[in-house]
């Protein structure tokens, strides 16, 4: 009989309880600005995901409208049908409560899908230029700067514009929400290119990596097993941060009328359509739609600039 000499692993409580006593925890429980913002995150976020449950409207389905509730007040019951719309409605009697819960789902799967690709893109980049250098190194870095000296949203009008010159016009709405993605998340991989390579730039020399090399270790295999995982934690922080700039910037292409079709409208496209309203007494058309949109970009930004905090040990 031979007796196992591998320590045993901790369960499930005990690690909940080393999480809990973690210098990150600590922070966020001593830091009310970051757990409201938590709070308003997932509240806002949970709303759009199950948006089909609790909106007391399908806002999209013409089927559901009616035209002679339009224009209701806030806290108003419609003329109609005797509902009570807390947000009031617009000009085709769509209650914009709903409306901003469908908007929202539109608008956050926007942002966390052209971050997803920008991170990648970005990370991947990064790490050739740092691990390869060279030429490779500053072919990238040079292209990435070219690209930060232009505001994101003219890079991302840019993208937009090219794609959908070269998408068949019949398949301009099918392919509207991707092309989005993608011109957004073209828009901002060069911030994680140049954090990630100047955080390879230094761990590319440290022991372990060039211990890896000796033992034959490819250099693919090296980037992604061993330098990646130390060079995430600027990522998570400037990812976070880019969220709320994500959301954004899809709302204001929407509101320019090159974002989001009609027929799957977000946050900027009810605030484009809320606009029109402005100055004619329906306020509420324009008004609770925007505030949605500030609520959930400053939301996710507190998170982010406590995060950034949280993660910066000169900061502690």
């Amino acid at each position: 009989m031979t007796l196992s000499t591998e320590p045993a692993r901790p369960g499930l409580a005990t690690r909940l309880k080393k999480a809990w006593d973690s210098d990150i925890a600590w922070s966020f429980r001593h830091s009310p600005v970051a757990m409201i913002a938590a709070v308003m995150t997932v509240v806002l976020i949970l709303a759009a995901i199950f948006a089909d449950r609790i909106a007391p409207q399908n806002a999209f389905d013409p089927a559901a409208l009616d035209l002679l509730d339009a224009y209701t007040r806030p806290g108003e019951a419609g003329a109609s049908s005797g509902t009570v719309y807390w947000l009031g409605t617009d000009n085709q009697g769509r209650d914009l409560l709903s409306a901003i819960l469908y908007g929202s789902r539109v608008s956050l799967f926007v942002g966390f899908a052209a971050v997803f690709f920008s991170v990648a893109m970005g990370v991947a980049l990064g790490l050739v230029a740092g691990y390869v250098g060279g030429r490779t190194d500053a072919f990238i870095m040079r292209v990435a700067d070219i690209q930060l000296s232009f505001p994101a949203i003219l890079i991302a009008l840019l993208f937009f514009g090219v794609a959908r010159g070269l998408i068949a016009a019949a398949n301009h709405e099918q392919m509207a929400i991707w092309v989005l993605i993608v011109a957004i998340g073209l828009s901002n991989w060069a911030q994680y290119a140049r954090t990630v390579r100047g955080s390879t730039l230094v761990e590319r020399n440290k022991e372990y990596v060039q211990a890896a090399r000796v033992i034959g270790r490819p250099p693919f295999v090296i980037m992604l097993r061993h330098v990646l995982p130390n060079v995430t934690g600027p990522v998570l922080v400037i990812s976070t941060i880019n969220l709320a700039l994500a959301v954004i910037e899809e709302a204001t292409l929407s509101f320019l009328g090159v974002g989001v079709p009609p027929t799957q409208p977000s946050l900027g496209t009810l605030i484009r359509f809320g606009q029109q309203y402005l100055f004619s007494g329906e306020w509420w058309i324009l008004f609770f739609p925007a505030l949605a949109l500030v609520l959930l970009a400053l939301s996710i930004n507190l998170l982010g600039d406590w995060l950034r905090d949280a993660l910066n040990p000169r900061l502690r």
